[in-house]
């Protein structure tokens, strides 16, 4: 098994820079004579302060705008505006929702997922509601009831119509989102469930929670068919991924189920409390490679057969090459809040942070792209189909954007 030992790890100044502007910036341009602050700052020191002034509205709807000393205003679109600051040699692309769903829940969205087709989503809030919507319209579908207390994770199935969820209660459910009937319940976590995973169409899911473990599920029996060693306290974030075949995923020491569909060849990342980054043989059960950063991990994704990233309290996001994982890639740091959480946008990844900040980082001459709306309420989840993205945060609010 690799092991890398936090001391190893070298960072990089990757966003180490970042441009901030005011969250509300769209509407208060569009006021007349309008001004929206914004600053740049580098990590550890202190802003450079400027300001936007609008020059009126074009026929379009794109707003005319000028910027204080220090900051170049480039593309301005109806929802979005390229900004830089040359001294810092900083930049990026600052994006407005297209809608906003301010009457799904009433209080913090703790988490959402889209439909594959992108036709429905599905969240859950504070709140005790959890509750399918059309992703078009925020109009609410169904509200799935079941949960005793908090609902900690959703998210549908392939086929776009069934929902998988986990709760405080320590059982995960699955959903019908046609009718809301509740027709499997899992239980055998001894603490509350706080992500889940699919495996190829979901017959078999993987679950982890605050009791320190990992479970492999069947759908069909309802049954448990295997646990993740314990991870010393818990396990925050999961993900199952195809690794590069390079990558030794160790035998199963007993034939595996035949209710195991599947599970060969596949790789299950835990982002731990503890700071670690487990990865184990999905089928084997059997110890892969451990990642230690220096703050909780809250989560994981896998970008390719190769390159994963993982999220930790402190704010970086270290991205690995699971064939070697003795250093990381490259580690990427927009803040020191929180990651709380990661998903694929095509062949990179979007962020979602405790102050707020939902990013998809800048790679090589492409600028980071930030998206706006929230104001310093964590965004706890983000989640994407095609070029439309939504994010769930604490302020209640469901945020629309396409990028």
């Amino acid at each position: 098994m690799q092991e890398c030992d936090g001391s190893d790890v070298t960072f990089c100044d990757n966003m180490a820079v970042r441009m901030i502007l005011q969250s509300d910036w769209l509407d208060a341009l569009r006021e007349n004579d309008g001004h929206a602050w914004l600053s740049c700052k580098r990590l550890g020191q202190p802003s450079v302060q400027g300001e936007l002034k609008s020059m009126g509205l074009s026929n379009d709807g794109s707003v005319y705008v000028t910027a204080s000393e220090g900051f170049q205003v480039g593309e301005v679109t109806k929802r979005s505006i390229v900004l830089s600051c040359p001294r810092e040699n900083c930049g990026a692309k600052f994006v407005a929702p297209t809608t906003v769903f301010q009457k799904i829940h009433s209080k913090t969205v703790s988490c959402l997922d889209v439909s594959s087709g992108g036709g429905l989503g599905v969240s859950c809030s504070t709140d005790g509601t959890m509750k399918v919507w059309e992703a078009g319209n925020g109009t609410v579908r169904r509200e799935l009831q079941g949960h005793i207390g908090e609902v900690n994770t959703c998210r549908f199935f392939p086929s776009g119509m069934v929902v998988l969820s986990g709760g405080m209660d320590s059982q995960l459910k699955i959903w019908s989102a046609e009718d809301g009937s509740c027709p499997v319940t899992f239980r055998g976590h001894k603490g509350g469930v706080l992500d889940t995973a699919m495996i190829e169409r979901g017959r078999n899911v993987v679950s982890c929670s605050r009791d320190g473990t990992a479970k492999l599920w069947d759908c069909g029996s309802a049954s448990c068919l295997g646990t993740y060693s314990d991870c010393g306290g818990p396990v925050n974030g999961c993900a199952v991924g195809v690794p590069d075949n390079s990558v030794t995923l160790g035998e199963p020491d007993e034939t595996p189920s035949d209710r195991e569909v599947l599970t060969e060849g596949k790789l299950l990342l835990l982002a731990c409390e503890e700071g670690l980054l487990r990865a184990f043989g999905v089928q084997s059960r059997k110890p892969v490679f451990q990642f230690a950063a220096f703050a909780a991990l809250n989560c994981c994704c896998f970008l390719s057969s190769v390159r994963v990233v993982c999220g930790s309290q402190d704010g970086r996001i270290y991205e690995l090459d699971i064939r070697d994982t003795r250093q990381p890639v490259q580690v990427v740091q927009l803040s020191e809040s929180p990651v709380l959480s990661l998903v694929r946008f095509q062949s990179e990844f979007l962020a979602s942070l405790g102050d707020g900040t939902s990013f998809l980082p800048g790679m090589e001459e492409t600028l980071p792209v930030q998206l706006t709306g929230p104001d310093c309420d964590p965004t706890y989840r983000v989640a994407a189909c095609g070029n439309h993205v939504y994010t769930a945060c604490r302020d209640g609010v469901v945020r629309k954007y396409v990028l």
